[in-house]
């Protein structure tokens, strides 16, 4: 067997994997969620979020191409229109991997890879980023008039304190002259 070019694969060659991970994703798209291994649901996301991808853009190319991976015409069906449909507000991350306890037998680190189906909550924290955005605007001029206030009133307690250090300095400089021309 030869070696593999990119590090150690999932399976015992490249055409295994390939095939295991659409056997994979054929799954998850049938079920909703599948339990497997934690380095195989690694492996599966990007393709699965890849064929979501296609599968939004819904043109023919798009159906061919996800063909290729997935050859049940039913999943591909579903995956069009269903899936698709769910994920039409979300910008990616459609798939969701949490870790569970490790598998009975071998004690293989186990995960459940599961599509996200909750609602898109953009809008909400778009609303309130511009409302911040709206009270920071209508504060910043109060709070200009504030510091140029304090500032004014900085400046005016810097100066009579300048003005009678430079007085005091002037004293005992003007002393010491009056006592040079006295000798």
């Amino acid at each position: 067997m030869p070696t593999p070019k990119k590090g150690p694969r999932l399976a015992s060659s490249p055409a295994h994997e390939r095939l295991m991970l659409a056997n994979m994703a054929t799954s998850l798209f049938q079920n909703g969620r599948i339990t497997t291994t934690l380095p195989k649901a690694k492996r599966l996301r990007p393709l699965a979020e890849r064929l979501i991808t296609f599968a939004k853009r819904g043109d023919l190319h798009s159906r061919r191409r996800v063909m290729r991976v997935i050859r049940n015409k039913s999943v591909v069906h579903i995956l069009f229109t269903q899936i698709a449909e769910q994920m039409e507000q979300r910008e990616g991350g459609y798939t969701r991997i949490v870790k569970i306890a490790p598998r009975v037998g071998d004690a293989a680190p186990a995960a459940v890879i599961e599509l996200v189906t909750e609602p898109v909550a953009k809008k909400a924290v778009v609303k309130e980023a511009e409302a911040a955005a709206k009270v920071a605007e209508e504060e910043a001029p109060a709070v200009e008039a504030e510091a140029t206030e304090a500032a004014e009133a900085v400046e005016a307690v810097e100066a009579p304190v300048e003005e009678t250090a430079a007085a005091e300095a002037e004293a005992p400089a003007e002393e010491a002259a009056d006592a040079e021309k006295a000798e």
